[in-house]
């Protein structure tokens, strides 16, 4: 019974012999070398040898490896034993089909009254559906995310893609609201992993250099005494591993695309058109809001975009225009501050964005029909937060070259509201 109270309660798996005989060798490793370093410094007021910056090194690392042991210490002391059904998803079905051994004497407690087997049954349909729903989430979720590792060149791409189309169609075909929200929570994980490697695919692009500047953490601890020192030893550790990773993610992007041959503006427009055909398939079946927050969120890539190739930028703008003309629908409720955060964010790309190469990226009409929108959301904003966007547009578009978006009457608008406002 105790053994059963520690297995649900409690962690009862104990750190392995190896894992406490390295950790008290570096306890002691580590103090000594904090002894002979602290006695080296008040022996020899001059300056440190080579000796001696190296055994502050290798304090300064070996104190680092106790922090880390310990700490695996601990999370493995709590993950060694885990419930039976954890692997399963810790479902309810299983842990209520974990029957005990057969008893003569407890037959009789064993059957259930009819009123609580009928419940039995309605829990074990809930939870059945339930898990039927979270396969098909997985299932749709999975093909979804091949279509990022897919090369756009590879036959299979179409295929995927088809696969992808077919049972999002075959879940709204039966117009159950289960099925329906299946699509939606997979279209809303595969657009926040599309924008989030989109994103890192155009800081990639724009700076593939690591910046070695003093970080928030360097500069509290030149703070501290002696704090110069450790932050010197500190960023020429931090330094060489960083070098090191970049070398490694490199060599391993190397390796794994030498078939593909996937240069980065490839891989950013395959990115992009891919984010644009999700965001036309979440409106398609009603999860268009999830898209609208996540959009207002991603100040990164609104950033990164002003500087994209003019293909990325496309469909960027694309999806923006897509998403400003949602906003202005009846039917959908969507809060104040998702509003001005994308107007704030990606009314700049608006005016800086290019037209694209054959064709132009918005219609005339397209183009008056978002102006619209715009100036109607606008509209409706108290004043001070008008006067926050007009003035971001304004500093895009007096130094674009684009003539659009025009938001000049929505800014008369606001002047002739604001002088109002001061005559009263």
């Amino acid at each position: 019974m105790a053994t059963d109270l520690d297995r649900s309660y409690g962690c009862t798996a104990k750190p392995s012999s190896l894992l406490n005989s390295i950790f008290m060798s570096i306890v002691n490793m580590a103090g000594k070398m904090l002894v002979s370093t602290s006695s080296s410094k008040a022996e020899n007021t001059d300056k440190w040898k080579l000796t001696d910056h190296l055994r502050f090194m290798v304090m300064l690392i070996s104190w680092l490896m106790l922090w880390v042991l310990r700490f695996f210490m601990d999370l493995f002391s709590c993950s060694m034993i885990s419930p039976p059904d954890y692997h399963l998803g810790g479902s309810s079905t299983v842990r209520r089909f974990q029957l005990s051994p057969y008893s003569s004497s407890a037959t009789g407690e064993a059957l259930p009254s009819s009123g609580s087997s009928l419940d039995l049954i309605l829990r074990n349909r809930v939870d059945v559906d339930g898990l039927a729903v979270k396969a098909l989430v997985k299932a749709l979720t999975h093909v979804l995310a091949l279509l990022n590792e897919i090369p756009a060149s590879s036959r299979k791409y179409q295929y995927t893609m088809a696969m992808a189309d077919q049972i999002m169609e075959d879940n709204a075909r039966h117009g159950h609201s289960a099925l329906l929200h299946v699509n939606r929570l997979a279209l809303a994980s595969s657009f926040t992993r599309t924008s989030a490697l989109l994103y890192r695919c155009l800081q990639v692009q724009t700076s593939p250099s690591g910046d070695y500047g003093d970080s928030w953490h360097l500069r509290a601890i030149k703070a501290i005494p002696f704090g110069s020192c450790i932050a010197s030893y500190m960023k020429a550790i931090t330094m060489c591993l960083n070098a090191a990773f970049s070398w490694f993610d490199t060599a391993t992007t190397r390796f794994q695309r030498r078939d593909c041959n996937v240069e980065p503006d490839m891989m950013a427009e395959k990115l992009a058109q891919e984010l644009l055909w999700v965001t036309n398939k979440l409106r398609c079946y009603g999860g268009v809001n999830e898209a609208l927050v996540q959009w207002s969120l991603a100040s990164g890539l609104a950033s990164l975009s002003l500087n994209a190739s003019p293909r990325v930028q496309g469909s960027v703008v694309k999806i923006s225009a897509f998403l400003f003309r949602e906003l202005t629908r009846k039917d959908l409720e969507i809060a104040r501050q998702v509003k001005f955060r994308l107007l704030v964010l990606w009314t700049p790309l608006f005016c800086h964005a290019s037209n694209g190469h054959a064709y132009p990226i918005l219609t005339s009409f397209q183009k008056a029909e978002i102006e619209r929108a715009m100036d109607e959301v606008i509209s409706n904003f108290p004043a001070m937060e008008q006067e926050l966007i007009l003035t971001t547009w304004l500093e895009n578009y007096a130094v674009s070259v684009s003539d659009w978006p025009n938001l000049g009457l929505a800014y008369d608008r606001w002047c002739q509201s604001t002088r109002e406002m001061v005559h009263h």
